[in-house]
């Protein structure tokens, strides 16, 4: 269990299992802009740890993140998280008013984020899960991050400022910081500077957004 400078709050009763730089991201920056008291549980990626007969005692489906709620309640694939936080933590302000078309607009791209730039990730990542390793592996991971790509300026197209809904900021903007910087699943050649400005400007913003920096500094500017 991860203690000290990660640890936050007496109380600790949410736990984060996951990894630095992963999908754990946006689980603890919605945890951290909550104000929640919450501990972070490293599973090493690079150890494969998430794939683990103990880890899949909390994840059968061997991925991360997952949370553990105060009531022991797990809670597992990051949207999921990022909308349990939401509901948990009206006050933070992390999703529009219910019923409202920026809440409808949030839902959307949140989902669209989920579910065709998500897979495509884990397809980027690791090929070897659904091809033969080797040309045609290669070939997969190719086709994978251009789909990542895409969408990434689909999003890109989509996208307000300075926020992605536009005045306000949201867990929208978690997610899409989050995606954006995952140089390895999009593939180090492509700018993503270039090609998504807005969405770069938007991680930028928020990795100096006071409860977020911290967590951006961990998952993202580890040496």
């Amino acid at each position: 269990m991860l203690a000290g400078p990660f640890a936050f709050g007496a109380a600790m009763t949410y736990t984060i299992y996951g990894d630095f730089g992963s999908g754990a991201f946006s689980s603890e920056a919605a945890l951290a802009e909550a104000g929640a008291a919450y501990v972070f549980e490293p599973v090493s990626l690079k150890a494969d740890a998430q794939r683990s007969p103990e880890f899949r005692q909390i994840n059968p489906s061997g991925k991360m993140p997952a949370l553990r709620l105060p009531d022991g309640t797990l809670v597992t694939e990051s949207l999921a998280i990022l909308l349990t936080v939401a509901d948990l933590f009206p006050e933070a302000g992390l999703l529009p008013p219910m019923g409202s078309a920026a809440r409808a607009t949030a839902y959307r791209w949140l989902a669209f984020m989920a579910g065709e730039i998500y897979p495509m990730v884990e397809i980027s990542d690791y090929p070897e899960r659904f091809a033969p390793a080797g040309e045609g592996a290669e070939a997969l991971r190719a086709r994978a991050q251009s789909r990542i790509r895409e969408n990434l300026v689909t999003l890109e197209d989509a996208a307000g400022t300075p926020w992605f809904l536009g005045e306000r900021f949201s867990a929208v903007d978690i997610y899409v910081g989050m995606f954006s910087r995952w140089y390895g699943s999009i593939g180090r050649d492509w700018n993503v500077a270039e090609h998504i400005p807005k969405l770069n400007t938007l991680a930028e913003r928020l990795a100096r957004q006071p409860r977020l920096a911290p967590v951006w500094e961990r998952h993202f500017k580890r040496k």
